[in-house]
């Protein structure tokens, strides 16, 4: 056990929450840095133990161009006022992890610097990529080099020259003695040289116990980066994802599917891929956003703070601000803060209060950090999964639906359990349970046995319910037209006998038609061209129809085993093609 398997991270853009301004005249340090130590007991107070801070170090604009990696951003303060904060923080049990921008520099960097002056003579041309003297750039520096993103601005370095893996290496060591940091997130590691990341693993082991590498990569095999050779998580996109447009489009299969693919690519084991689970952060927009829903905010965050990972909350999130991306701009989503405006969020503000809530209950269930994921129930609108560590077992359910849905799930721990949001008491026999959840919201539902602390809380300060939102959600009425049924004309008898025989003959007829899937699992007639030996031969699940994915899962799932009408009719509601390609694809 280290101390990143029970963390629960917020993520500070600084240059943005500080109001630094946007251009650096390296001039003398503002000492804006210092402001964050009152917000320390603010993130006490919503349950953080970790805090994910960056980028700090000097640079001329939006911090990602570096000019000196052992200087702090002067628009930020000096590396006193850093080293103060660190300590601050772990005065208060809370580690701090860096952003590590080892992938490119600005070019003010010395080495770049020195470049653009001594050209060939110079000796650090090797450090960059793919340098060309007989080119030239936008700057006019009569040279091009492999730059990051089509920015010129972010000079790519030249992750297999020993000097460069030299002065990284020293870099690192220089950020732990200097500033007794816990860990590093690499920017942009999906392009990073996998020799590279080796070696900053290397240094991760022997710098510090428990040092803690997390590196940014958006798609793919999350496996390749997160094992025991380079890096200990990676930032979990995929679920994110799938947790607002799963919420949008009312489609918990999504989700589901999604996890159920993560969790295989981590062998099927709760420690296999730790991945860094988040609702939104600097480079996309708010959550709040991004669901239809204000009031999906709810279930999302159960989700983020339950499911197999690390979760992470980016500052402001936790009180429902706003945040989009405006003209190319992501200014709008690394506002500035006042703290006046916060220092009483979590007995103000619901949504903070709710992020508060699962703070502590994830805090007081190792299940939540340790345990594996077993899926419980799962439809369109509902899901609900087992989290099992030794003889605990966790329960979550959500419902994204705006009514009060009962979840009848199977799988968990025979016993008594309680609602850690709502106190409500909830029974298991035989593996079975039926589970009351209001809409747009969920339960984690605890051991009796495990909840006396959680318990005594909800007495003394009940969570709101998901119904009264921080930014409430103001829904029209409808306007219902009154139904007006026309008299039926008066039938003989033998007339109503005649409609009921020909009813009955049209009905004969249509099963008759049947055939294909159709006639296998008793479906609409439209399935009966659907020959369903010939699609469970076929793997080109891309190519495939909705109609055709349906019978393919159909088809697994008879492999499996038998297939009942429930189970039919959750693959006949999921119309999503995503999602069923996912899922088809999710069958060993």
């Amino acid at each position: 056990m280290a101390w990143y398997d029970e963390a629960i991270f917020y993520h500070i853009y600084p240059l943005g929450m500080l109001d630094a301004p946007k251009e650096n005249s390296y001039g003398e340090p503002v000492h804006r840095l210092r402001e964050l130590k009152k917000w320390i007991p603010y993130y006490k107070e919503l349950g953080i133990n970790a805090i994910y801070i960056g980028p700090l170090f000097e640079s001329v604009g939006h911090g990602y161009e570096t000019t000196d990696y052992r200087k702090l951003d002067s628009r930020l303060g000096d590396n006193d006022d850093l080293k103060q904060f660190v300590k601050d923080c772990h005065k208060e049990g809370i580690h701090v992890i860096f952003d590590g921008v080892f992938n490119h520099v600005g070019r003010d960097f010395f080495a770049f610097k020195d470049l653009k002056q001594n050209r060939e003579n110079s000796r650090y041309k090797d450090w960059f990529l793919n340098v060309n003297f007989w080119n030239n750039n936008e700057y006019n520096d009569g040279f091009s080099y492999e730059n990051w993103g089509g920015y010129n601005l972010l000079v790519k370095l030249n992750q297999r020259n020993p000097e460069v893996k030299d002065y990284i290496r020293d870099v690192i060591k220089f950020w732990v003695s200097e500033f007794d940091v816990d860990g590093i997130r690499l920017d942009a590691a999906d392009v990073l040289d996998f020799d590279y990341m080796k070696m900053l693993r290397q240094v991760a082991n022997e710098v510090k116990p428990d040092f803690w590498l997390m590196g940014e990569v958006i798609h793919g095999d999350y496996s390749r980066w997160v094992n025991d050779g380079t890096l200990h998580a990676v930032t979990n996109y995929t679920l994110h994802k799938a947790l607002f447009s799963g919420h949008n489009d009312h489609n918990y299969f999504e989700i589901a599917h999604t996890v159920k693919r993560l969790y295989e690519m981590g062998g099927n084991r709760p420690d296999g891929l730790r991945l860094y689970n988040f609702s939104d952060n600097h480079d996309v927009e708010r959550i709040i956003n991004k669901i239809n829903n204000k009031a999906a905010y709810y279930p999302v965050h159960i989700l983020v703070y339950t499911l197999p990972g690390v979760p992470s909350i980016y500052y402001g999130s936790e009180c429902g601000i706003e945040g989009r991306k405006e003209k190319g701009s992501d200014a709008s989503l690394r506002p500035a803060l006042n703290f006046d405006n916060y220092k009483n969020a979590v007995k103000e503000n619901d949504y903070a209060s709710f992020i508060s809530r699962l703070s502590k209950i994830r805090k007081v269930l190792p299940a939540l950090s340790y345990g594996d994921y077993r899926e419980s129930m799962l439809t369109n609108r509902q899901y609900a999964y087992t989290r099992n560590c030794g003889d605990s077992c966790v329960i979550v359910t959500v419902n994204n639906d705006d009514n009060q849905a009962t979840i009848n799930g199977r799988g968990a721990k025979d016993g008594n359990y309680v609602g850690a949001l709502s106190g409500n008491k909830l029974s298991v026999c035989g593996g079975n349970y039926s589970a009351e959840v209001p809409g747009n919201y969920g339960e984690i539902w605890v051991p009796e046995n495990e909840a006396g602390a959680l318990i005594g809380d909800i007495k003394e300060k009940p969570i709101k319910s998901a119904k009264v939102a921080a930014t409430p959600v103001s829904i029209a009425p409808v306007s219902i037209a009154p139904v007006t049924i026309e008299p039926v004309a008066n039938k003989s008898d033998t007339a109503k006998n005649q409609d009921i025989v020909q009813k009955q003959d049209s009905q004969k007829t249509q099963q008759t038609t049947k055939g294909g899937a159709a006639a296998k699992y008793n479906l609409d007639v439209k399935y009966s061209a659907y020959n369903p030996d010939e699609i469970a031969s076929r793997n080109d699940y891309d190519a495939m129809t909705i109609e055709e994915l349906q019978v393919a899962i159909l088809e697994k799932m008879a492999h499996n085993g038998s297939v009942n009408d429930q189970m039919i009719k959750t693959v006949m509601d999921n119309v999503y093609l995503d999602s069923l390609k996912n899922w088809v694809k999710s069958f060993r």
